[in-house]
């Protein structure tokens, strides 16, 4: 959770004046072909730049100079073998555990620190950017404007809005959509088609082949992902929970054999010039991410166990058992293992901020209710329970606690639930929850220390040995394996693998 909540939509509610025309006759840089669009080449590099803005303030750009310069550098190289190598291209790594990669219109290419974290080698990276260049190179994101024009919402907001609800997954999607209105949204948060994301991999595995690294690059990539998906299936049959299905890279990129075998067939069909290909570059790639942060950053809070500390802010709560421990851009949820109930967390804008009643007053006008006034480990708080009328008018019940937390900033703990009788089930456990919100003790302090990736010899004892000395908890050597791209495979004696630290101490 960040300090302050910002808005996704700004750059997409600009971009909606843009253009309400039938467009204009364009060739394709790719295909050759003419198309109509309602973006030029000039129109594409503008709202790209605007849009780029806005994804800076959602995601922080990560702050490693050097690890923002190497991958810089792949992407440049690889730009310059595509079929816009005019265009002035900007290749960002973004300070997100997600595993995610996404491009906007114009040039504008970003990574996360999480897909970066389980790709194995240079050549795997470039695979990823090179999918995302074709995107841009074959004018994806303007075609999707152009089939979207006539929803209503305007021509660019469709395409922004659309690859920053993608970018952001699931999650992201849920936040935006609860700031904007989910009819305007709808159709946006769709992937590319299938063509289209069948194009772009052709097109990486083509860009890959330019630049004398092997094509096959784009089959190995999906492996990795696969991988992603296939553990994220296991974990939710250990816990009994259906497999998760939300949005990310691998989403866009259909999982099943088919897709592989035509992803082999695409990349079978491209090779270097002059038939040399460089060394996948695993050395200098696992060098470049060593130090790395892993998971979550301070910046944003981090999730220990049953636990969730944000140091930024100076606070902490606890989830109760059973309950999971979701943390967004804009607030963080703990959410019961039904999935029907959660207690969200937000910081309340400065502007709205006060005594508890005017707060009540300005932000929600109750018709009905009842405030009671309670501490929250020595937080002044109040808690409200009542009518309020919603946006359309509706009378709608509200159940949520105001607390005045540290730093002078204030927060809402919002009782939510799918209807009332699961807000009534777990009401118990959130108010379990709501009573461990508290400032940081040194206990805590302790406890909330960042993670980051080092590099480490394979010992003779394997994954189950280097789990032993592992922050990463009861299911550190499947997720070391899986970090390792070695769920049914170990590596040899003494090759380097990736692992997970404290960020003060070294294996």
């Amino acid at each position: 959770m960040r300090s302050r909540v910002k808005s996704s939509l700004a750059a997409a509610a600009a971009a909606a004046l843009f253009l309400s025309g039938c467009g204009s006759v364009v060739v394709n840089p790719v295909t050759g072909q003419a198309e109509r669009s309602v973006m030029d080449e000039a129109s594409e590099i503008a709202e790209g730049k605007k849009a780029h803005a806005q994804v800076l303030q959602e995601y922080q750009a990560l702050a490693d100079p050097k690890l923002q310069a190497y991958v810089n550098e792949l992407g440049q190289r690889l730009a310059k073998q595509s079929h816009r190598a005019h265009l002035e291209w900007h290749f960002t790594v973004l300070d997100s555990p997600e595993v995610n990669a996404f491009a906007l219109p114009g040039g504008y290419v970003y990574v996360t620190r999480g897909i970066m974290a389980y790709l194995d080698s240079e050549a795997d990276l470039a695979g990823v950017i090179g999918h995302e260049i074709g995107h841009v190179t074959a004018r994806h994101g303007a075609q999707r404007a152009t089939r979207q024009q006539t929803a209503g919402f305007g021509v660019l907001a469709a395409s922004v809005l659309g690859v920053v609800l993608e970018s952001q997954g699931l999650g992201g999607a849920g936040q935006m959509l609860g700031q904007a209105s989910q009819t305007a949204a709808a159709g946006y948060i769709a992937s590319y088609g299938r063509e289209q994301e069948l194009q772009a991999d052709g097109l990486g595995a083509e860009y890959l082949a330019r630049s004398h690294y092997r094509p096959q690059n784009m089959v190995d990539v999906i492996g990795v992902l696969k991988q992603q998906e296939r553990f994220a299936a296991e974990q939710a049959k250990t816990e009994g929970r259906a497999a998760p299905t939300q949005a990310s890279w691998l989403a866009s990129h259909p999982s099943n054999d088919q897709r592989l075998a035509q992803i082999r067939d695409i990349a079978s069909q491209y090779k270097a010039d002059d038939g040399n290909y460089q060394d996948d570059g695993t050395e200098p790639y696992l060098k470049a991410i060593e130090g790395m942060a892993y998971g979550e950053s301070a910046e944003q809070g981090l999730s220990r166990g049953s636990n969730f500390y944000h140091t930024g802010l100076g606070l902490a709560i606890s989830a109760p058992m059973g309950w999971k421990i979701n943390n967004g851009a804009g607030g963080m949820s703990l959410i019961n293992a039904a999935g029907d109930a959660a207690l969200v967390l937000k910081p309340i804008p400065a502007k709205s901020g006060g005594a508890h009643e005017d707060i009540l007053r300005r932000l929600l006008q109750p018709e009905q209710g009842q405030l009671d006034k309670l501490s929250l480990n020595g937080l002044p708080a109040s808690h409200f329970s009542g009518v309020v009328r919603n946006a359309q008018g509706q009378r709608q019940a509200v159940e949520l606690t105001l607390v005045d937390g540290p730093k002078q900033q204030q927060y809402v703990l919002q009782y939510l639930g799918r209807d009332a009788g699961a807000i009534y089930r777990a009401r118990p456990q959130m108010r379990e929850a709501e009573a461990s919100f508290r400032a940081l003790t040194a206990a805590d302090r302790k406890a909330a220390q960042p993670w980051v990736l080092r590099l480490q010899a394979f010992p003779a004892g394997g994954f189950a040995q280097l789990a032993k000395n592992s922050p990463l908890g009861a299911r550190a050597e499947a997720q070391l394996r899986l970090l390792n791209g070695a769920l049914d495979n170990d590596p040899k004696p003494g090759q380097k693998v990736k692992v997970v630290a404290v960020a003060a101490a070294r294996p």
